[in-house]
C-alpha cells in the first residue's frame, strides 16, 4: 500500500470519486458522439466551432483524469466482492488500467494531431496551449488514425465496463454497481 493512500473501509466510493467517474463518463460519451458528428461535416465556420468545442472538452477531460488519478492514488477504492474469481479480479484491474491509459492517450493524441496539422488549441478561446510538434501533414494524418482507433477501443472497453457493472448487479447480485451511484436521500 502507498503511504499517502487513505484506507477505505466502506463498500462505497467517495463522493469525489463518484462525481469524477460520472463526469468523465459523460465527457467521454459526448466527445465520442461529437467526434463522429464533426468528422463528416463539410468545412465551414460551424465545423471549426465544433472542433474548438471538442478540443476544449478534450483538454478538460485530460485535466479531470489527472485530478482523478491523484484522487485514486491517495484514496483506496472499496474492496472487490469476496466472491469474485481471481480471473474476474484480474480482468477488472486490466479493464480499469486500460480505461485510465486511454483517458490519457486519447487527449494526448488529439493534441499531437492538432499540433502536427498546424492547428493550435486555444482553451476556451483564451489560453493558448503550446504545440507539441512542428507542422507535419503526414504525421498529422497518422495521428488522426491513431486518435480515431483509440476512441473506438475506448468505447468498446466502456461498453464492456458497463456490461460488467450490470452483470454484477443483475446476475451476481452484489454492490459493484450501486457503490458507484450517488447516494439517494431517504
Amino acid at each position: 500500500m502507498k503511504p499517502l493512500q487513505k484506507l477505505n473501509f466502506s463498500n462505497r466510493y467517495t463522493s469525489v470519486a463518484i462525481g469524477l467517474h460520472w463526469l468523465m463518463a459523460l465527457l467521454i460519451i459526448s466527445l465520442f458522439a461529437v467526434g463522429l458528428y464533426m468528422h463528416e461535416l463539410p468545412l465551414s465556420p460551424w465545423k471549426l466551432q465544433i472542433y474548438s468545442w471538442h478540443k476544449w472538452a478534450g483538454v478538460t477531460a485530460f485535466l479531470l483524469v489527472m485530478i482523478r488519478l491523484v484522487w485514486r492514488f491517495t484514496h483506496s477504492p472499496p474492496p472487490l466482492p469476496i466472491n469474485m474469481s481471481k480471473s474476474a479480479e484480474v480482468a477488472a484491474h486490466i479493464g480499469h488500467g486500460l480505461l485510465y491509459l486511454l483517458m490519457i492517450a486519447i487527449p494526448l493524441t488529439g493534441w499531437l494531431m492538432s499540433s502536427a496539422k498546424g492547428f493550435q488549441t486555444v482553451y476556451f478561446g483564451i489560453i493558448p496551449i503550446p504545440d507539441l510538434l512542428t507542422k507535419n501533414k503526414e504525421l498529422g494524418n497518422v495521428l488522426r488514425e491513431v486518435h480515431e482507433t483509440l476512441n473506438f477501443v475506448m468505447i468498446a472497453i466502456v461498453v464492456g465496463h458497463a456490461g460488467a457493472a450490470f452483470k454484477h448487479h443483475f446476475f451476481d447480485k452484489d454492490d459493484v454497481l450501486t457503490r458507484m451511484l450517488p447516494k439517494r436521500k431517504h
